[in-house]
């Protein structure tokens, strides 16, 4: 699973532009109350049920703010959470508590979300072959945070970017002038290791993605009774993938047409965030 703080990119970044964005100048009411040092400890309430996700971006929040905050987490990533419970404590300088409060909240709650949609979804996969991904339709600077949630969710992870792999949807086909070319053109592109995707509306351009020597056959916004002919059509020839406008309430619709893989936009870009909270903040004595 991909830890985001040990990723490829750097999440240190991105949490500080999230912090600079909150705070542009000063933490103006924090610095009303609390205009010196003072240690202390808030706690991390689950106000709802589903998957945590994102601790340790949190925790890392207000370690940016100040290397000496200490975090006790009681739960890790991808674990179940009840309403009520504790998830973490928070200790140190109150000033730095009170002012990450939000942006540290802001990446747990959002993660935490997509994690328990995902897992919602890939529940509703449960005996079928079909496994779940995500797509590129996150929330611009958060694909990093976003996709590790899906897999804590127990999905899949799609491409993770344009450099990542070849997908030719319906305007790269209609720059290369069709399907056969499209795959013609990306195949004597791009180095043999590379697999080529394409995406395709009817049954006609199934055939012709076939024919085209396809790795991967994505049937895009297609009917069931579609799907489960271009499965036949296709028959083991390339890897299978649905998508267009998949989401919770109706990815069981496509369980029995036998696709390998279905995408779903929904998982990033539809799912409500996690009700989580931080409560009881109060000074602690130095020892």
């Amino acid at each position: 699973m991909l830890n985001p703080i040990s990723g490829v990119l750097n999440a240190d970044d991105l949490i500080k532009q999230a912090l600079k964005e909150d705070i542009s100048n000063e933490d103006v009411s924090t610095n009303a109350v609390m205009p010196d040092f003072k240690k202390g400890s808030v706690q991390l309430i689950c106000k709802q049920k589903g998957i945590i996700c994102g601790l340790e971006v949190f925790e890392r929040t207000f370690k940016i703010l100040d290397a000496r905050t200490w975090v006790k987490q009681y739960v890790k990533d991808g674990e179940e959470v009840e309403k009520g419970q504790l998830l973490a404590e928070v200790v140190g300088d109150i000033r730095v508590l009170l002012s990450g409060e939000r942006v540290a909240l802001n990446f747990l709650q959002r993660m935490s979300g997509i994690a328990t949609y995902t897992h919602e979804m890939v529940a509703l996969l449960k005996g079928s072959r079909t496994r779940l991904l995500d797509t590129r339709k996150t929330t611009p600077n958060m694909r990093l945070f976003e996709k590790y949630a899906v897999k804590c969710g127990g999905g899949g992870n799609h491409r993770y970017n344009l450099s990542d792999g070849i997908l030719l949807k319906d305007n790269h086909i209609g720059a290369a002038g069709g399907v056969s070319n499209a795959v013609y053109m990306a195949k004597k592109y791009a180095s043999f290791v590379r697999k080529v995707e394409i995406e395709v509306e009817n049954l006609d351009m199934v055939k012709e993605a076939v024919e085209a020597g396809a790795d991967i056959i994505m049937l895009d916004n297609m009917s069931k009774e579609d799907m489960k002919a271009a499965v036949k059509l296709i028959a083991g020839r390339a890897i299978t993938e649905c998508s267009g406008n998949i989401t919770r309430e109706n990815i069981r619709e496509i369980t029995d047409t036998g696709v390998d893989y279905v995408s779903s936009g929904a998982l990033t870009h539809s799912a409500p965030v996690l009700d989580l909270s931080l409560k009881n903040l109060h000074p602690l004595e130095e020892e």
